[in-house]
């Protein structure tokens, strides 16, 4: 009781932690006039920084085993970039494009996606739980994008594609983590990851060319989502993982979209209405049928086995 009890806290600091650094984000996007390709290879690079300088500390023998093959250093590219880095860029920028309560609950699209490519890859068709999953995320984002009116988005088609195409991204890495963390700490990936992502995507932006100068509070503001949304959120998001498992965490990661919300909604003055709410509960819902139809697939799986020897 007492490690389910610590992990169940752990979780949800983890995930409020994520919820206040895309709160941050759109503090820095609508006060501070910040560009999410200004803000994010910085955040990257420096959270790559510090994590890496923690992992030289902690894990000096594995820091630099993914540089050591070819094969290897492949997946590690293509993990850090077009899953983890590319999904913190389309998280950002959702934020900015609308705000922080729509870019966390769209990224929580991620688990329809890992289950579609669940299907695809075992050659199967979805279970009963995984069509109503499905068919309750779709409602649900159609009340967040339309308000229940056909005529009239309230939801920028820009910040729609961005947030979902972060959610897909979340898909990438999550598939292609087990090559990775197999053979390396799940930290010194992420390090390598954000450190690969904040060289690459400024280069790609031209960072250094968008002329901004930030002030005490855009520093600070800086300085709060690396390490409250980068370092602090990984390590207690992890560690709760480890004790209470990836099933139960994902209910308790909702914590991360209603922090946002409330902050978005009562903090920051962003529209929240109660096509919102409803849209928000529903993916919530799918949320919670994935993660009950994994778990009696994983106890009828067991009790298969068992019944087998």
């Amino acid at each position: 009781m007492k490690r389910n009890l610590k992990g169940i806290i752990y979780t949800l600091l983890g995930a409020s932690c994520w919820g206040l650094s895309g709160s941050m984000g759109q503090y820095l996007f609508t006060v501070q006039l910040m560009d999410s390709r200004w803000l994010v290879p910085i955040r990257l690079g420096l959270s790559g920084i510090l994590i890496l300088l923690y992992c030289l500390i902690r894990h000096k023998d594995t820091v630099f085993k993914p540089w050591k093959s070819v094969e290897m250093a492949k997946w590690m590219i293509i993990y850090g970039v077009a899953g983890v880095s590319i999904c913190q860029f389309l998280y950002f920028l959702t934020i900015e494009l609308s705000n922080a309560a729509m870019g966390t609950i769209l990224q929580d699209l991620s688990p329809i996606f890992i289950l579609i490519f669940t299907c695809m890859t075992s050659k199967r068709l979805p279970r009963s739980f995984e069509i109503i999953s499905i068919l309750l995320a779709i409602t649900g984002v159609f009340l967040l994008t339309t308000h229940g009116d056909l005529k009239h988005i309230s939801l920028p088609l820009p910040a729609l594609i961005a947030g979902i195409g972060s959610a897909f991204c979340v898909m990438i890495y999550n598939v292609l983590a087990p090559k990775i963390t197999n053979s390396i700490p799940v930290i010194v990936a992420q390090g390598w990851s954000f450190l690969l992502g904040g060289a690459l995507l400024g280069i790609a932006f031209r960072t250094w060319k968008i002329h901004y100068i930030p002030n005490l509070m855009g520093i600070l503001g800086i300085l709060f989502v690396v390490v409250i949304g980068n370092i602090c959120a990984f390590t207690l998001y992890i560690s709760g993982v480890s004790k209470i498992g990836p099933q139960k965490a994902i209910l308790y990661s909702f914590a991360e979209p209603i922090t946002a919300a409330l902050i978005s909604t009562f903090v920051l003055k962003s529209r929240f209405t109660i096509y919102d709410a409803i849209g928000f509960g529903l993916i919530f819902m799918m949320l919670f049928f994935i993660t009950l139809g994994s778990k009696e697939n994983t106890v009828t799986s067991k009790e298969t086995a068992k019944n087998a020897v």
